[in-house]
Order: C-alpha cells, then sequence, then structure tokens
C-alpha cells in the first residue's frame, strides 16, 4: 500500500460551497478509495456498475471499501439502451430491498451511463442521497462525471429526465483507461477537444502537438489531459451550476450530436463519436454565419480525424428527420432552437439557430 501512496494524483476542486467537492485523478485510486472518498458519518455502500466493467474494476473497489463500510454491489446490463426509468427504479429496489437509509452512499463505477443512471437513482432516492462517481471511460473522467447532471433518455430525446445532483467527489483512476477498448477510448477524445475549442485555444494547440502520445495512451499525457479537460469544466460548473447561461456552451456539438444518436438508435454511435461529427457541423455552421473563419473549420476536422472520430454522420440518416430531433433539445427557448457556435477557436457562444445557415449545414452532411 505504501507504493501505491506514492503515485502521483492531481486534484481539481470544484468550488459550490456546502456542494463543493474534489476530483483526484491518478494512478491506483481503486485501491485507495476509503482514503480519498470524503464522508462525514458511517454509510452503507451500494456500488452501481455494469456487466462490461465488474469483471475488470469492481472486485478492488470492493474489497478497498470492505475494510471500513458494508458493502453491497448492483451490476447492470452494459450499454447506452439501458439509460432508463426502469433500470433507475431497478437500483431504487436495491436500496430499499437492503435497508438503505438516508445515510447511504451510491457509488457509480463505469462510464457515462453508469454515473448518469446511478447519480439519478441517488438524487431521487428518499429525496436525495450522498453519491460518488468512480469513472472509468475516458469519457467520463473529463466529462460526465463532473458537474451534477443525471438523468436518463427518453424515446423522443436524450437526457430528457434528470436532476442536478452534485456528488460528494469524483475518483479518476487512470489505470482503468488501459483497458478501454479503442473506439471508447476515441469517444472520450471528443470531449477533450469540445474543452479546448470553447475556450482553451493553447489547449487545442497542445492536443494538436500531442496526437502520437494521445493515442499511445502515454500516462503522463493522460494525467495532463484529465487534470486539463476537468479545471475546464470546473470553471464552467461553478460559474453557471443550474445550465442558465454560460454552462450551455459545454454543449458544443451536443445539439447535433444527441440527434444523430436519437436518429440511429442509442447505442449505435457512441456519445463521443456523434458529438465528434456534431462538432465538425457546428463549426461549418459557424463558418456560413460568418463568425468563423472557414479555413479553420478543416483544422477542426483534422484534429478530431486523427483521434480516430468521426467527422459527419452517418449518410443513411435524414436530414428532416435529424432536424426534427434537434427541434425537442433542451436548450429550445420560446420554440426558438439555441445552438452553440464558433467565433473562433477557443470562443464559443449561445444563439438562436438561423434557419437558412443550419438548412445548408444540414444539406451538405445529409444530402
Amino acid at each position: 500500500m505504501a507504493a501505491q501512496q506514492c503515485k502521483p494524483t492531481k486534484q481539481v476542486d470544484v468550488d459550490l460551497d456546502t456542494r463543493g467537492y474534489r476530483i483526484h485523478a491518478g494512478p491506483g485510486l481503486l485501491d485507495r478509495a476509503v482514503e480519498v472518498i470524503d464522508l462525514s458519518r458511517p454509510a452503507r455502500v451500494l456500488i452501481v456498475t455494469n456487466t462490461a466493467v465488474a469483471p475488470l474494476h469492481a472486485q478492488r473497489l470492493q474489497r478497498a471499501l470492505a475494510e471500513r463500510f458494508s458493502v453491497d454491489m448492483l451490476v447492470l446490463p452494459d450499454g447506452e439502451a439501458f439509460k432508463r426509468m426502469d433500470v433507475v427504479a431497478s437500483i431504487h429496489t436495491r436500496l430499499l430491498a437492503t435497508g438503505c437509509g438516508r445515510d447511504a452512499l451510491v457509488i457509480a463505477l463505469g462510464g457515462g451511463v453508469v454515473g448518469d443512471v446511478a447519480g439519478f437513482a441517488a438524487a431521487t432516492y428518499q429525496r436525495g442521497i450522498d453519491y460518488v462517481q468512480v469513472p472509468t471511460t475516458l469519457l467520463a473522467q473529463v466529462d460526465s462525471s463532473v458537474g451534477g447532471k443525471t438523468g436518463v433518455n427518453h424515446a423522443l430525446g436524450k437526457n430528457m429526465v434528470g436532476a442536478f445532483h452534485q456528488p460528494r467527489s469524483v475518483i479518476a483512476d487512470l489505470d482503468t483507461l488501459t483497458t478501454l477498448p479503442a473506439r471508447e477510448y476515441s469517444a472520450g477524445l471528443a470531449e477533450v477537444v469540445k474543452y479546448g475549442l470553447l475556450g482553451d485555444h493553447a489547449f487545442i494547440d497542445w492536443l494538436i502537438a500531442s496526437t502520437d502520445a494521445l493515442m499511445a495512451r502515454d500516462a503522463p499525457t493522460l494525467a495532463e489531459v484529465v487534470r486539463r479537460s476537468c479545471q475546464n469544466k470546473a470553471d464552467i460548473v461553478v460559474a453557471d451550476e443550474y445550465e442558465s447561461g454560460q454552462r450551455a456552451l459545454l454543449n458544443l456539438g451536443h445539439t447535433f450530436g444527441h440527434a444523430i444518436e436519437t436518429e440511429l438508435g442509442y447505442g449505435v454511435w457512441l456519445h463521443g463519436e456523434a458529438v465528434a461529427a456534431g462538432m465538425c457541423m457546428a463549426a461549418d455552421m459557424s463558418a456560413r454565419l460568418g463568425l468563423l473563419d472557414a479555413a479553420e473549420c478543416p483544422r477542426i476536422e483534422s484534429l478530431i480525424a486523427a483521434l480516430g472520430l468521426p467527422t459527419e454522420p452517418p449518410g443513411r440518416l435524414s436530414r428532416q428527420r435529424l432536424r426534427t430531433a434537434m427541434a425537442r433539445d433542451k436548450k429550445t427557448s420560446a420554440g426558438q432552437l439555441q445552438v452553440i457556435v464558433l467565433r473562433a477557436i477557443g470562443d464559443a457562444v449561445v444563439m438562436p439557430a438561423e434557419e437558412p445557415a443550419l438548412d445548408a449545414t444540414l444539406a451538405r452532411y445529409l444530402g
């Protein structure tokens, strides 16, 4: 254990007064979970994970926590298709069946789906109990585990049912990234690119220079990616916890991306893949609006492609159906779709969608 304690850990604080918490990122953290989970009182623990993650990582976490807590585990099916209300109900049922009260702790061990579902279950069980995010995918470590968004999909739209519920802490064990399939790893890099496009031009330059190291999963490079991404997101969350203004920028590429996911069927494309294509479409629309220098679009597309991600949606999608799906986006206000566009790399803004530019972008990609 002493050797594990010497492993370097990066920390980012999310300063939200009484709802604030710390993000821990580093190797070997599953074995040290008791040290980094901030609990002021004893609690029964329910680990919520899935069939893909449990065989790889659950035993380590369960063994570490059993030194101090009574630990139960619920293993869910794997996949975006299971991000739904009946799965949340199954978590509630396990909590009730094992006598968990308001001092119980839910630990979400897995990717974004597990984090969203387990977090929503915690937010709604007995009007809210504590939970901890232990993300095991790159996408979850840099994005979905931070900020307190929880929820499930609806047949008519992604993430339409949910709640804001901040975790007690986030534990990102970088060792878990070594087991990620290449496709899931690349999907996480889409959210990393997003932070650079939003407000960190120097980060984009660094990502372009570090592409080879990123694709090789170089440990120091990954540690810096997770730290910098979490800091960028934490800064936005602290400024706008409930997405009433600035936080909406975090949806860059998501208005297109969520529509792609909905129309393809949840899980056909990974979330990061849809967001990657969506960011390229958002850049194209930004150029058509005269906001973004058109020469920047190939640069964005080149970086996204180099990270193993798609730069356009599947051609089999219907332009009209995608536009209809976009109209159900949560950022729609008074019937007007709001989109995130780029004025430059590192400078994004939310604005009402201008139909001619939107239609031209959809026509370019979907005919």
